[in-house]
């Protein structure tokens, strides 16, 4: 059957597929448009399933928080190139999967997939449809969600979307800008913890082995050998856990001490950099 040009924008305009293949779609559906909608999903999903070996690994980082800022999620969605990041569909879609991930709180990727995106379609379905429209491999590789009890969530994203990171802050003082401070810390210096006391055993026991191995094959006393240890021990908490890094702002502070003189505590965060 002949298929108009209108017929063929139209399709284009609702789905963004280009033009030929938004026509042979209304041929190989006899021009309805519905079943024309479905074949190009069924070709996205061809995309999909095709180029389901290739990496993926550039994309985004984005985040949401309610209205109260009480609760907070971040995903990461990925793509082929850093070219589709930067498309306004790719990044529309990845804003709504944060948003979406915040009012439904998934238990999982196979939960969060399975969540209404749009007119009947889930987010796995908007997927695909995405992925035959761009014509690249995309998926959304992990997701968290983070919730104050008594404080409020801080969101950073630096430029360029691929690191991001969400903060619980409390405190009596002003909570936007120290906490923005915070979360800044935490992207630039990716600490493993609040506190030494959140480190995992296992890790610890790693730091210190590597330190002891380190100071025999230096030729170092036995008898001092426990001392050299413990002082990197030391060290390795300065540097790795957040309260007592040095203050990205003002190097002559902790951060636990800046946190003290805002009267602000942090109770816990997740970073996420693309790709980790």
């Amino acid at each position: 059957m002949s298929i108009s040009a209108k017929q063929v924008k139209e399709l284009r305009d609702a789905t963004g597929v280009g033009m030929m293949d938004c026509k042979d779609a209304l041929k190989e559906a006899d021009g309805d448009f519905d079943e024309a909608v479905n074949i190009l999903r069924k070709k996205g999903q061809k995309v999909a399933d095709k180029r389901s070996e290739r990496e993926a690994d550039e994309g985004l980082v984005v985040t949401a928080l309610s209205d109260d800022e009480s609760a907070g999620a971040i995903v990461e969605v990925n793509c082929e190139t850093d070219f589709v990041a930067r498309n306004d569909d790719f990044q529309a879609f990845a804003d709504r999967v944060a948003e979406l991930t915040l009012d439904e709180h998934p238990a999982d990727l196979d939960e969060l997939m399975a969540l209404p995106y749009k007119d009947g379609e889930t987010i796995e379905d908007e997927l695909g449809a995405l992925t035959g429209k761009i014509g690249e491999k995309l998926a959304i590789r992990r997701f968290d969600i983070l919730e104050s009890e008594d404080g409020r969530i801080v969101s950073y994203i630096h430029p360029g979307s691929k690191l991001g990171v969400l903060v619980d802050v409390t405190g009596d003082g002003d909570l936007e800008d120290p906490g923005r401070d915070i979360a800044m810390q935490i992207a630039a210096l990716d600490p493993i913890a609040v506190t030494r006391d959140e480190v995992p055993d296992d890790v610890k026991e790693e730091e210190r082995e590597v330190a002891r191995e380190a100071a025999l094959n230096e030729g170092k006393p036995e008898h001092v050998i426990d001392q050299i240890v413990d002082g990197k021990l030391e060290r390795f908490f300065e540097d790795n856990v957040l309260l007592e890094q040095a203050f990205v702002k003002d190097s002559s502070i902790s951060v636990q001490e800046m946190l003290d003189d805002a009267d602000l505590s942090v109770k816990r965060f997740t970073r996420y950099a693309l790709g980790d």
